[in-house]
């Protein structure tokens, strides 16, 4: 494959070409996609191993995804001045996703449906609520039916299923800082 001008301009040390390999695969309904990666050496990167590799890679990808986005919104959240604070922040928020995936967990065993059917948005946003409330009314001593009602709450709306549904990579317009003002014309 050619290397593009734009990433020859950023990097002249780049060869002209580079080699990828296409691992096809075969899903169970017979459709074919592949999987195009730079780890050509055949004897030690099985297709197999390839594909488990780059899907477990998608899920931490995504779980990032959640945690930067949704919990954090978007924002520059990092207030520490300091390394080991950086550290701190981060690993609780790392903890905060892994709870509420663990209540999601428990809430879909309860009701006998898969995690993945409970929207992880709907799902910290409830448990935001909740804690807002237990904090408000000082709840003390009563944990187990406060975390009873939040798991029923959790599947009131399990997500619509949505045969073969899947979402293409693509690369998104960055985002005026300023929006253009349209101008009126004379008619």
């Amino acid at each position: 494959m050619e290397v593009s001008d734009a990433a020859m301009r950023l990097d002249e040390t780049l060869p002209a070409t580079w080699r990828a390999r296409a691992v096809r695969l075969v899903d169970g309904k017979g459709g074919i996609e592949y999987l195009l990666t730079s780890l050509i050496d055949r004897k030690l990167f099985k297709p197999k191993q390839l594909v488990e590799c780059y899907w477990r890679r998608w899920e931490i990808e995504t779980s990032y995804r959640e945690l930067k986005h949704s919990m954090l919104g978007s924002a520059h959240t990092l207030r520490s001045m300091t390394v080991e604070g950086v550290k701190q922040e981060i690993w609780g928020a790392l903890i905060a996703c892994n709870l509420v995936r663990v209540e999601i967990a428990k809430a879909a065993l309860e009701a006998k449906c898969q995690p993945t059917d409970i929207s992880f948005m709907l799902a910290f946003r409830t448990i935001q609520y909740e804690l807002f409330i237990a904090a408000a009314t000082q709840a003390q001593g009563k944990l187990p039916a406060g975390l009873k009602r939040l798991r029923e709450r959790l599947v009131l709306d399990l997500k619509e299923y949505r045969p073969d549904r899947k979402f293409d990579r693509v690369v998104k317009g960055k985002a005026q800082r300023y929006p253009l003002k349209k101008l009126k014309t004379r008619a």
